[in-house]
């Protein structure tokens, strides 16, 4: 998984995303066995906040939260349930079968127990012990997630009872992002990290043309919306949504997947310049970011974050509007600055 930016004032800018590492290989019996559960250091899963939903009956998750703002597919067998009542309260809880399987939490005054979004890398690691392997035995399967440096400073894995919390560190900031509580098997499903395993493997669902357009539309709101979460976090100005740069971040996001060229330069339609010109956008100055293979819209969000030329893109102060298209698992970011009326 790899993206670049690019920003029309400084063409020569690139830069590479950290790589998500989501290869999955079998292993013999005898080279993968069942975890000792005495050896496995997890904590129990914690008695308040919202990780709680996790197992429970989307009943309970209306009942505490209300209806959400709209409902987004995904490929992974659940549905998103949004809930943007403000940007401090921003999350997503993922119902599968009327039930809280995952639940991804950004908006800085939700409660993450046992965390707190916006504590310090240094807190967190001093109250938590990380283990680079997690040991997953599920319906007779057995699953092992591998986490290599990079996966345990900026996005360490941990067993909370029977559920798992993936964190997202702030390299920039030192500071813990936001929070995803699952199940073991969406943990499985997703495959954030490198995975050894014995037995079968859940893969997620393939979807049709018409189920790719839901996925994608709802993907596209999602990095939308987490976009101005992290503005409003850094106390910046928050981003229009715009149809057109939206209609030529899905085209360049077509354009890489059908040609297998992942470029801000596209051999058929040409740089960004070109191509904002073509869908009839005026802009001051320009952005763009692209990524590919992330999981999901906060997968590639919080990547995006992280590297540094992403991370201008999405807090430039001086950029007004926004337009995100996706292409099954290419994402494309275009920003602008209108001119001043």
């Amino acid at each position: 998984m790899v993206g670049f930016y690019m920003n029309l004032n400084d063409r020569s800018s690139k830069d590479v995303l950290i790589k998500e590492n989501s290869g999955a290989h079998y292993k013999e019996p005898e080279a993968l066995r069942s975890p000792d559960k005495t050896s496995t250091n997890k904590r129990e899963q914690p008695s308040e906040g919202l990780s709680t939903l996790i197992g429970k009956n989307v009943d309970e998750l209306v009942k505490q939260w209300g209806q959400p703002s709209r409902i987004d597919q995904t490929i992974y067998g659940y549905e998103w349930y949004i809930y943007k009542k403000d940007n401090a309260h921003y999350f997503q809880a993922g119902v599968e079968n009327k039930k809280l399987v995952t639940i991804y939490a950004v908006g800085k005054d939700l409660n993450a127990s046992p965390f707190e979004l916006g504590e310090s890398v240094e807190e967190i690691f001093n109250t938590q012990f990380f283990d680079a392997n997690i040991n997953i035995t599920l319906e007779g399967n057995i699953y092992r997630f591998e986490l290599n440096d990079t996966d345990l400073n900026t996005r360490p894995l941990l067993q909370l009872g029977n559920i798992f919390a993936q964190l997202y560190i702030d390299k920039f900031t030192g500071t813990l992002s936001s929070v995803r509580f699952l199940n073991a098997a969406t943990l499985v499903k997703q495959r954030p990290y490198e995975l050894v395993y014995r037995g079968q493997l859940l893969d997620p669902i393939q979807p049709d043309q018409d189920k790719w357009h839901s996925i994608e539309e709802g993907t596209e709101k999602e990095i939308f919306d987490l976009t101005n979460v992290l503005r409003s976090r850094h106390d910046l100005k928050t981003l229009d949504w715009d149809e057109k740069l939206s209609e030529a971040a899905y085209a360049h996001s077509e354009d890489m997947a059908e040609n297998n060229d992942f470029s801000h330069t596209s051999k058929k339609f040409g740089t960004l310049s070109d191509r904002l010109k073509k869908a009839e956008v005026t802009f001051q100055s320009a952005g763009e970011n692209i990524a590919a293979n992330y999981t999901d819209g906060p997968a590639v969000v919080e990547g995006w974050l992280n590297s540094k030329g992403h991370r201008d893109s999405l807090l430039n102060k001086d950029f007004t509007h926004l337009g995100v298209g996706v292409y099954k698992k290419y994402y494309t970011q275009n920003f602008i600055q209108k001119y001043e009326k």
